[in-house]
């Protein structure tokens, strides 16, 4: 179910950001699950950049008209609503001159193009053509929406840490479960030490990306930006370093059955492996970390 882009993202904006008049208009439908949106941010070349936008926002009277394109937008197929970052003003990466904008999936000149993801969920490359929105479409300041929206990403950064955790907690408990039943000369195989050694180090590792997604969690109201950035970076260092280490290990010790579309774990390893890549993978995560802070 899209619960990130729906509940966490936009979620988030219009919680942090939206008017009485867009929190009246679209929270009943997220809370009753009437309504589904999505984040459409990212772009060809723009990698986990938040702030590289090409996709721009132009003033027609009181509105706006939107023209762009984005890619790998999660849910973007069946959204009702497309949270869509676009440049208001500014070149390319510069930090000022990005707006957030609520544009209805059914405008005229949104064109959708879905498809699967490898963890079993949905995706669309989207094209902007002339899209004309009102002025009320904007969340917060249309000039200078990037500090908004890396709190929200930060948001999103910290609720995929948690499910995270979720996975290889059930990774961990669904291999010792096998490796105790599964028998080799005549014993189970959870009887020979090494695999033991193995299932501890799984349980290690799941132990320390729970400590960092409860530090994420914390950090997620830091006022101060950077703290914050930061603090989730460094979490999403860990779950990735952990998410990789347990889902490894995990199908080497189911053995063959682990590669196969019937068992569960390699659905677990393929869900974690694309968190792992959602809102920066771990080298880019511990970049932002050895810069002293999130943000670049």
């Amino acid at each position: 179910e899209p619960y990130l882009p729906t509940v966490i993202i936009a979620g988030g904006f219009l919680r942090r950001a939206g008017s009485a008049e867009q929190k009246a208009a679209h929270l009943p439908g997220i809370i009753d699950g009437s309504k589904t949106f999505a984040f459409a941010q990212l772009e060809k070349n723009s990698r986990w950049d938040l702030g590289d936008v090409t996709t721009t926002a132009k003033k027609k009277g009181d509105g706006w008209v939107i023209d762009g394109e984005k890619f790998v937008v999660l849910n973007g197929e069946a959204a009702d609503t497309l949270v869509v970052t676009a440049r208001t003003a500014g070149g390319q990466r510069d930090r000022s001159g990005v707006g957030v904008f609520l544009v209805p999936s059914d405008a005229k000149g949104v064109s959708r193009k879905g498809y699967p993801t490898q963890d079993g969920q949905r995706a669309a490359d989207i094209t902007f053509t002339g899209v004309e929105i009102g002025a009320d479409a904007a969340i917060g300041d249309p000039a200078n929406g990037l500090p908004l929206i890396e709190a929200v990403v930060d948001d999103a950064r910290t609720a995929l840490c948690a499910e995270a955790v979720g996975l290889m907690d059930e990774s961990l408990t669904t291999t010792v479960e096998y490796i105790k039943t599964r028998k080799q000369f005549g014993v189970p195989i959870g009887s020979f030490q090494v695999l033991q050694h193995r299932a501890a180090d799984m349980f290690v590792a799941t132990e320390q990306a729970r400590s960092m997604a409860m530090f994420a969690t914390m950090a997620a109201e830091f006022d101060d930006a950077k703290e914050r950035a930061n603090a989730i970076s460094a979490a999403k260092v860990q779950i990735g370093k952990s998410g990789k280490f347990v889902g490894q290990q995990s199908i080497q010790l189911h053995g063959g059955i682990g590669m196969t579309m019937e068992a569960k774990i390699g659905h677990y390893f393929k869900r974690l492996t694309m968190i792992e890549q959602t809102f920066g993978d771990t080298e880019h995560h511990l970049t932002q970390v050895s810069n002293g802070g999130g943000l670049i």
